[in-house]
């Protein structure tokens, strides 16, 4: 088990573990006596509050990580035992794994009277009851079950699947008119549009509920055509458009939708983007007329002052944002100093920079004009004063991304200052307050924690524990133990028909929502919309997420694990690193198998089909149809590459790293005008600012992984964070 890990004081639970998308005892009498009034004291027949506690003694939920081969024995036993919730659990999961096994009849032994024993999935026991006897060939009983499910439990989410698979037309009636954001309802709605594409109001239901799925763009534009639409139908058209980056279309439905801040705002960012600039201006002149108070107004009139062809005419929209807008301020600040500075006005330069750093210090801007005057400070050696600069930014803006680079370098000034306790406290700081950070990866190693180092780190074989999916946030007790029980088919359907606020997701649901696409294998939405949340601008929602980040199911859901048994096998193979492999692929492709790169690079490890090809003759094993957007063979040629570029640097992963994505002759060029003698300078000094960022990210990768998955370093980390080190001062 992992122990304590904490971003400030985060109690550390087992969680996050993904996997792929599915389709579909004896007693005495005494000691009998005193079990059952306990049983009937707590089991009733009523739906079990799920938390991490109470997942963890759940002894079913470990085994869906397992294969239905490995797990079926254990199953098997825990099916046979005493009334229980894993005993409910374990018949249904072994009921699930024989159906899909065609194995019926041990099926429907399993799951007799299920039903009401475990009623919270109850409806869906019965649709696989149907599924059950639609193998066996006896389709009326296979109707039976399905036709109980829509009279027992008519609102329920399941009852769409029923009204589905039955397929009579006055059952799909009902699908669409009372099941609308359920997925199978949009199938439905895709087929009846196949026979007839004149229905607009079903057009509409696709752009209103199924506005992020494959195909939704060609219904917008069909729907568009349509001469009768009410402003409120517009603005459910634009909002699709707009999810889908299609911003000058979006802008053309905005205008005609319900005037709002949010709608103008839209109306005019679209045609900025699409160029067509007076007409832009025109309509955020229209926003800030009709809204003059509206949060949209302040982000408007930044981008009129950036839209301004002679540059000191931004500074009236600039003055208006900082005195009223003061969540804006920062940015107005930041962008008049430029332009007074253009002017030659370093007096009024000045001013504006002071402003900023003394009233608006908390902002991003202020941490970055910090930042900025350190470096300017260290390269000429006055450490005290890049000291100086840079020691407010930890502390005012913990949420930068410049807070644990600034900590970091603190220690870096202060040991070059030859203050030695100093520097110990900014490390242990970074790691206390942002152990998620590549910095709290380079203070740990500069502590000297066996964390590994760019010149070691190949050879380490670090300890994983096993993952557990997390409690989801968000959703029903019924759509929790599907998630639990990997039924992600089923989960999906469940989650999509619940989640009716898509547009607005709350904190709990939009986390939800990313580990259901996560277990659906759309791993690239899935932890966009995880880390996302750390952009929420509300102060009740930063709150939510704040207390969310402190819980290690968020950062393991951050950072899954698909395709741990590939990466492990040929991790072993090239002796490398499994979790440097593993910090690799989620940079390169956040473990999307099929993406391809504007170069054709293809697959997990982003591997060109040419250097495939020149890969494939010098590997011993059979290679000559692989396939790259396969996960095993793009991971066999991949870590063989990976291998190959740690042999051509002496074992130094940093540069084999930044080889993987810059090339062997710019390395080659780095390494004879960079300072070697300090890796972190030379880190920091690396001249493509992809390279640089890339090298950071695949070993802050790295560095999470070890932290989340390795109980050794979720220990040491946690020690750290519960110390409450102090930023040193000077």
């Amino acid at each position: 088990m992992l122990k304590k890990l904490q971003k400030k004081q985060i109690s550390l639970i087992v969680g996050a573990g993904l996997c792929a998308f599915l389709a579909g005892a004896v007693a005495s009498a005494p000691g009998m006596g005193q079990y059952m009034g306990q049983w009937l004291k707590n089991f009733k027949n009523e739906p079990q509050q799920l938390t991490e506690a109470t997942k963890a003694k759940s002894a079913v939920f470990p085994l869906v990580l397992q294969s239905p081969q490995e797990r079926a024995a254990k199953l098997e036993e825990l099916a046979k035992g005493f009334p229980s919730p894993d005993r409910n659990r374990a018949r249904y999961l072994l009921a699930s794994d024989l159906i899909e096994a065609k194995e019926a009849k041990q099926a429907l032994s399993l799951m007799e009277g299920l039903e009401n024993d475990y009623p919270v999935l109850a409806p869906y026991i019965l649709l696989k009851r149907a599924q059950a006897y639609d193998i066996l060939g006896e389709e009326g009983k296979a109707s039976d079950q399905r036709q109980a499910v829509v009279k027992r439990y008519p609102e329920h989410p399941a009852a769409a699947k029923a009204f589905y698979l039955i397929a009579l037309p006055e059952y799909q009636d009902k699908a669409i008119a009372e099941f609308p954001s359920h997925p199978l309802t949009w199938d439905i709605i895709r087929k009846r549009l196949q026979e007839n594409p004149n229905q607009p109001e079903l057009k509409l239901i696709l752009a209103k509920h199924a506005y992020d799925q494959p195909g939704i763009l060609p219904v917008l534009d069909q729907l568009v055509k349509n001469p009768a639409l009410k402003p409120e139908q517009w603005e459910i058209i634009a909002t699709g458009y707009w999810e889908n980056n299609q911003f000058t279309k979006a802008a053309n439905a905005y205008a005609k939708a319900v005037v709002t801040p949010l709608n103008l705002y839209r109306t005019a960012r679209g045609l900025q983007i699409g160029g067509k600039q007076e007409q832009a201006i025109a309509t955020y002149q229209k926003l800030i007329n009709t809204f003059p108070e509206a949060s949209e107004t302040g982000t408007a009139l930044l981008r009129l002052a950036e839209m301004s062809k002679i540059r000191k005419n931004a500074l009236p929209y600039l003055d208006r944002v900082i005195n009223q807008f003061p969540e804006y301020a920062g940015e107005a600040l930041l962008a008049k100093a430029n332009i007074l500075q253009a002017q030659n006005d370093t007096q009024g330069a000045n001013q504006a920079l002071e402003l900023l750093v003394s009233k608006h210090g908390k902002t991003e801007e202020a941490a970055e004009y910090r930042w900025k005057m350190a470096q300017q400070k260290a390269k000429v050696s006055d450490y005290q004063a890049a000291w100086q600069w840079a020691q407010p930014i930890p502390i005012n803006n913990p949420d930068s991304i410049l807070a644990p680079r600034a900590g970091f370098w603190l220690g870096k000034w202060a040991m070059k200052a030859g203050k030695v306790q100093e520097a110990k406290q900014a490390y242990e700081y970074v790691i206390s307050e942002f152990p998620y950070s590549y910095y709290a990866w380079r203070s740990a190693v500069t502590l000297g924690l066996n964390v590994g180092n760019f010149n070691n780190l190949r050879q380490l074989q670090p300890e994983v524990v096993p993952l557990v999916r997390p409690v989801p946030t968000a959703g029903s007790e019924t759509f929790k133990e599907l998630y639990l029980l990997a039924q992600d088919r089923d989960a999906w359907l469940q989650w999509q028909t619940e989640f009716q606020n898509k547009m607005q997701p709350t904190v709990a649901e939009q986390f939800t929502e990313g580990l259901m696409r996560l277990a659906k294998g759309e791993n690239i939405i899935g932890i966009d919309k995880i880390s996302k949340l750390e952009d929420r601008e509300k102060p009740e929602e930063q709150a939510e997420y704040e207390a969310l980040s402190k819980q290690v199911i968020y950062w393991q859901a951050r950072y899954p694990f698909p395709y741990l048994k590939e990466i492990e096998y040929w991790s072993q193979k090239r002796q490398l690193n499994p979790l440097l492999v593993t910090a690799l692929i989620r940079q390169e492709s956040r473990f999307e198998p099929k993406i391809k790169s504007v170069a054709n690079a293809t697959g997990l490890m982003q591997v060109l089909p040419s250097t495939a090809k020149w890969i494939a003759p010098q590997l011993k094993e059979n290679s000559k149809n692989f396939d790259l957007e396969n996960p095993n063979d793009n991971i066999m040629l991949g870590t063989w590459y990976l291998d190959h570029t740690h042999q051509q640097y002496g074992n130094n992963s940093l540069l084999a790293i930044a080889s993987y994505n810059a090339g062997p002759g710019n390395v080659a060029k780095w390494l004879q005008t960079l300072p070697k003698e300090d890796t972190d300078e030379f880190v920091e000094n690396i001249p493509f600012n992809e390279t640089r960022n890339y090298v950071r990210q695949v070993f802050g990768n790295y560095w999470n992984y070890l932290r989340l998955y390795n109980p050794e370093i979720s220990r040491i980390v946690g020690q750290y964070s519960a110390k409450h080190p102090q930023l040193p001062q000077q």
